[in-house]
């Protein structure tokens, strides 16, 4: 595996190696004895798996602390535009956010720590998304910030007017307005 640093500090990409022939590939996805080399010490509690198609948009999404959540995500089948937005108070990235392309063709992964909020933007028909959590899910915990706030700047490659976005995404407060209490 190759585990690459992002200027957001705990944040890394994971690029495994993959090993193909003509019968098809093998990779790992999770050892966590190469994670425990890089500092990476989570000890993973929870499965979670979605299945969307093209214009769908989730998030952004976190717990609150003591429910808060790291999250190594990846894509199985297709291809997402997985955003991160650095929540935590003192963080030098604090309100910044991360971009990255997930595929089944790239099979990068996501390791997001506590502190970030999460959402992606689905690029591809049939887009299995995968992630693991070092937390239960907890309802109360639950939070969101608008995924078409302004001042973010993000741009989701699927314009609003088409966005597939739920209800209660769409009931997400802005990010100023958000409720966080991270600290860096």
């Amino acid at each position: 595996m190759n585990i690459t640093k992002t200027e957001f500090p705990g944040l890394v990409v994971i690029e495994p190696k993959v090993f193909a022939d003509s019968r098809g590939y093998f990779f790992e996805t999770y050892n966590r004895n190469v994670f425990e080399q890089h500092g990476l010490n989570y000890h993973w509690l929870q499965d979670n798996e979605s299945m969307s198609n093209c214009g769908v948009l989730r998030g952004l999404h976190y717990q609150l602390n003591p429910y808060s959540q790291a999250k190594l995500v990846r894509v199985i089948t297709g291809e997402v535009l997985d955003v991160v937005v650095d929540i935590r108070k003192g963080s030098p990235t604090f309100g910044k956010k991360f971009e990255i392309i997930l595929s089944s063709e790239n099979k990068r992964q996501l390791l997001i720590p506590r502190g970030f909020a999460h959402g992606f933007s689905v690029l591809k028909d049939g887009t299995i998304f995968s992630y693991k959590c070092d937390n239960i899910y907890n309802k109360e915990g639950e939070r969101g910030i608008q995924i078409f706030d302004e001042t973010l700047q993000i741009d989701w490659r699927i314009s609003k007017e088409k966005a597939i976005v739920s209800d209660k995404d769409k009931l997400n407060p802005l990010f100023t307005e958000a409720e966080m209490n991270f600290d860096f």
